[in-house]
């Protein structure tokens, strides 16, 4: 049995679907689920449960576990395959959590802090060169100053390596990476800068799945173009990309385009809103443009920077196996999406945020939406009048007006957010006082 418990679970669900079900295999917590902070939930395993094969706490603040008891179960469960701990797992418990449990594939670290003592640290080494298995590693909280050596035994093995919560910088990330020669998927903190994604490049030749995302503290100047076609030429088997960055070029992502060609996912988050080319001041069609010409398989696409009409003709022309599309801060008229609307024959998705697009633009999908999954547009230049016109002669769909901010309701007045979805049993019955269903 696999549980997933989430907010709605109470510890009694917990306990009892633990006491009859000895054969609990996978149990996931995704949510802070109890009312207390401590650790005491791990009583509530039968004594004997051996079934586990993937345990998940990494979601939830317990500042005050029970070590002991999450050592019994886990010398319990020989099988167990993944475990993932939560930032309160200080890293002298983690060396006897992978020591108990070499067997591991997916190990989440817990907080990999604070420092141990030189010995420790040696101890701790010797505990990951015992897990042959292990080929995903994630957690890392906040790594410990000069503690990530101690998992180099054991780098040439892994296949994913998530830190996209440790700000480390690029000289770290350039000893850790030469050891991961077969890494497919690194996740990182823009704390790296573009000297580490040049070290990046050198190493990772077999690099698939990419993402930079923003440090919380904005400090230092992040990722630029320049790091960005140190990957776009380094990792030409890239399958995807998520790239956080204060600037970015048509060049850049030209340069990407046609050595990344196996593309299934480009997702460029310019932070700054309507942002042009870094060094020409062009709008970013060209680059986007070049993307959409070059990688055929393309089926999720994400926009930023300043825009023009003749970006989302390209994608029109040219995404036609495009399912996902996010556009935030840019489009110029009406027309771009109505392009898109027009020629991505495939969408599925479609996430529009902060952007100019109106009534016209809604509207053009009029016979599009029945066959996607959603449709959703927030500040945007949306009208309810728009939005009941679509209700009205599409009334298999779902279209939610959102106003969280008390907005004027009268006919001309822009929707602060409008859903639309598909759904075989009409509207739904939780929805909040702040959504309206036309």
């Amino acid at each position: 049995m696999h549980i997933k418990a989430t907010g709605f679970f109470k510890l009694f669900l917990l306990i009892s679907f633990s006491v009859i079900c000895r054969q609990l295999t996978h149990l996931e917590l995704t949510e802070n689920i109890l009312n207390h902070k401590t650790g005491s939930w791990l009583h509530a395993f039968p004594s004997g449960l051996t079934s586990l094969v993937s345990l998940s706490f990494e979601d939830i603040d317990h500042e005050d576990m029970d070590f002991d008891a999450l050592e019994v179960l886990l010398s319990q469960c020989r099988g167990l395959k993944t475990l993932r701990l939560n930032r309160n797992v200080p890293l002298i418990q983690l060396q006897r959590v992978i020591s108990i449990c070499p067997q591991l594939v997916e190990l989440g670290t817990g907080s990999f802090s604070p420092a141990l003592s030189q010995k420790a640290q040696y101890t701790l080494r010797q505990s990951f060169q015992k897990c042959s298995e292990l080929r995903t590693l994630s957690g890392f909280w906040s790594v410990a100053p000069g503690h990530l050596p101690t998992i180099y035994p054991i780098c040439s093995n892994l296949v994913s390596l998530n830190l996209s919560y440790a700000p480390i910088c690029d000289v770290e990330l350039a000893d850790l990476v030469s050891h991961c020669s077969n890494i497919q998927k690194l996740w990182l903190m823009d704390t790296v800068e573009d000297k580490g994604l040049e070290s990046v490049a050198m190493s990772c030749k077999n690099l698939q799945d990419f993402r930079v995302y923003p440090s919380s503290t904005r400090a230092g100047q992040g990722v630029t173009e320049e790091g960005f076609m140190h990957i776009a030429r380094g990792c030409p088997k890239l399958r995807a990309i998520l790239y956080f960055c204060n600037q970015m070029t048509n060049a850049a992502v030209e340069v990407m385009s046609k050595n990344c060609v196996d593309l299934l996912s480009f997702r460029l988050c310019i932070m700054e809103p309507a942002k042009p080319d870094h060094t020409t001041s062009a709008p970013m069609d060209e680059g986007f443009g070049a993307i959409v010409q070059h990688c055929k398989s393309l089926r999720r696409l994400s926009l930023s920077g300043w825009l023009t009409d003749k970006a989302f003709e390209y994608i029109g022309m040219h995404a036609k196996n495009l399912e996902r599309l996010s556009v935030a801060f840019a489009g110029e008229s009406d027309v771009g999406l109505q392009y898109v609307l027009r020629g991505c024959m495939n969408l599925k998705k479609l996430e529009i945020r902060d952007s100019p697009f109106g009534d016209m633009a809604l509207l053009s999908g009029l016979h599009r939406y029945e066959s996607m999954h959603s449709l959703w547009m927030s500040n945007c230049s949306v009208t309810i009048t728009g939005c009941q016109w679509l209700a009205k002669h599409k009334p298999r769909l779902n279209v939610e007006v959102i106003q969280k901010n008390d907005k004027d309701n009268t006919p001309n007045a822009l929707v602060e957010s409008v859903y639309v979805y598909r759904s075989v049993v009409g509207h739904r019955k939780d929805r909040p006082s702040f959504v309206m269903a036309l």
